[in-house]
C-alpha cells in the first residue's frame, strides 16, 4: 500500500493521543506517540538526578539511552509501549513530574534535533498517524494530512482531570487549570520549533466533540482528499 503520512500537532489535552490510536486501528495504520520519547529522556534524568535544562548533561543522558516505541501487549490499557534501556516504563511516563520534565527536555535544540532523526527513521516508508507538537513542522513536512487538533481550555482541564482520576489521584480544576496554562506557555513559547498551527494544516476544534466523532471528522476530510 501507497504511504499514507498524517501528522497531528496540537496541546496538551487535546486528545491526540487517543484520536490518533482510534484512527490507527480503524485505518490500519501504524500509532506512533512522539512525546513518548521525550517523557522517556525525562525519566532517565530524574533516575539520574540529572537537570532536565542542563542541555549539555541531558544530551549526554539522549546519547547512551535506548528508547524504542514498540507494540503494546495485548492487554495493555496503553495503544503503545515504551521501553527505556529495555525497561517498560509506559505506565510511569505518563506521571505528573515526567510530564513537566518532558517539556523540559523539548526545550534544548540539540535534544529536538535528534529527537526529529529518530522520529523520521521510524515513519520512512509506512503508513503512519504521528502525533506531538511538531510533527507537521519538522518530523513528517511532507504529511499528506496535516492537523492541529485543539480543544478550549477549559474542555482540555476537564480531561486532563479525568486522566488524574483514571490513575487514582484528585487534583482541583484551579490546579489542573494553571498546569495546563504553565504546559501551553511553555511549549508554545520555547524558542526552538514552537507549538503552531502551520499554514497548511487542517484546524479541528475537538471542543464538545466525542472521540468517535472527531475520528469520523478526520475520516471524512480523508476521504475528501482522496487519500482513503
Amino acid at each position: 500500500m501507497k504511504p499514507l503520512q498524517i501528522a497531528i500537532d496540537g496541546p496538551v489535552a487535546a486528545g491526540k493521543g487517543d484520536i490518533s490510536a482510534r484512527l490507527a486501528r480503524e485505518i490500519g495504520l501504524v500509532y506512533i506517540y512522539t512525546g513518548a520519547m521525550y517523557r522517556a529522556l525525562a525519566l532517565a534524568c530524574i533516575t539520574r538526578s540529572v537537570p532536565r535544562k542542563e542541555a549539555d548533561r541531558v544530551l549526554a543522558v539522549l546519547g547512551d539511552t535506548d528508547i524504542d516505541l514498540v507494540e503494546p501487549d495485548k492487554d495493555s490499557a496503553f495503544p503503545y509501549k515504551v521501553l527505556l534501556g529495555g525497561t517498560d516504563v509506559t505506565d510511569r511516563i505518563s506521571d505528573p513530574d515526567v510530564s513537566m520534565g518532558a517539556s523540559d527536555v523539548s526545550t534544548i535544540p540539540e535534544v529536538r534535533q535528534e529527537m526529529v532523526k529518530r522520529q523520521q527513521e521510524i515513519a520512512r516508508g509506512k503508513r503512519v498517524v504521528m502525533e506531538g507538537r511538531d510533527i507537521g513542522l519538522r518530523v513528517l513536512p511532507d504529511a499528506r494530512l496535516k492537523i492541529y487538533l485543539t480543544a478550549s481550555l477549559e474542555e482540555r482541564v476537564k480531561r486532563r482531570q479525568l486522566q488524574w482520576q483514571a490513575k487514582g489521584i484528585t487534583k482541583p480544576f484551579d490546579e489542573v487549570y494553571e498546569e495546563t496554562k504553565d504546559r501551553d506557555a511553555q511549549d508554545m513559547g520555547r524558542s526552538t520549533d514552537p507549538l503552531q498551527k502551520l499554514p497548511d494544516a487542517w484546524l479541528l476544534d475537538s471542543t464538545g466533540m466525542t472521540q468517535e466523532q472527531v475520528v469520523n471528522a478526520v475520516k471524512t476530510e480523508l476521504h475528501k482528499r482522496q487519500l482513503l
